[in-house]
């Protein structure tokens, strides 16, 4: 097959799924996760719903897709803030807060931990952890942060205790608990 024709099928195939995601997020963000369905992915893409299915075997398929995009958009978010931020401890908190608020606007349910059990997810994880563990160990070493406890189990602890910001009532509440979280990583506790 000529270059040009496997170009303009990938490409064809990368505008397909682009479409579906775009089409999945938008019904989720309108109607919840429980609303997506093969019929409304294809009605909403304007792709017929047998050439949906040449794409993805089933609705799961495409949710799968969905929150791996989100994930993996939420961890560049992450790292765009990491980057615009001066000094470790103020990085470690924007992120931190980046982190708990986005568990606070998606708060768990059974479909969504469905989701987060997905082998994508395993891999998130241990981006995550490993990225806040570098933020930590970051601030350890210029001793505003403690060095007692290894920085990989401070990490895994922060990330746990910031997951409960999907049971907060408010912004203000996950606020704080971002505070209470970075003080208890502080040096000389």
């Amino acid at each position: 097959m000529p270059k040009l024709w496997d170009d303009t099928i990938e490409a064809h195939r990368q505008a397909v799924r682009v479409a579906t995601l775009d089409a999945t997020a938008a019904l989720v963000a309108k109607q919840g996760l429980r609303a997506v369905t093969m019929s409304k992915v294809a009605e909403a893409t304007g792709i017929g719903r047998a050439t949906l299915y040449k794409y993805f075997p089933d609705v799961e398929a495409i949710l799968v897709a969905w929150h791996e995009r989100q994930v993996f958009g939420h961890l560049e978010q992450l790292a765009r803030l990491r980057n615009r931020t001066e000094g470790s401890v103020e990085r470690l908190e924007v992120v931190l807060e980046a982190y708990a608020l986005v568990q606070h606007e998606h708060p768990s349910g059974s479909l969504a931990s469905l989701l987060h059990e997905q082998a994508h997810m395993s891999h998130a994880e241990q981006q995550l952890t490993a990225f806040i563990e570098s933020l930590i160990t970051a601030g350890a070493r210029s001793g505003a942060l403690r060095d007692d406890v290894a920085a990989s189990e401070l990490a895994t602890y922060s990330l746990r205790a910031l997951g409960a910001a999907g049971e907060l009532p408010s912004k203000a509440a996950v606020r704080r608990l971002v505070v209470v979280t970075l003080d208890g990583l502080r040096a000389g506790r």
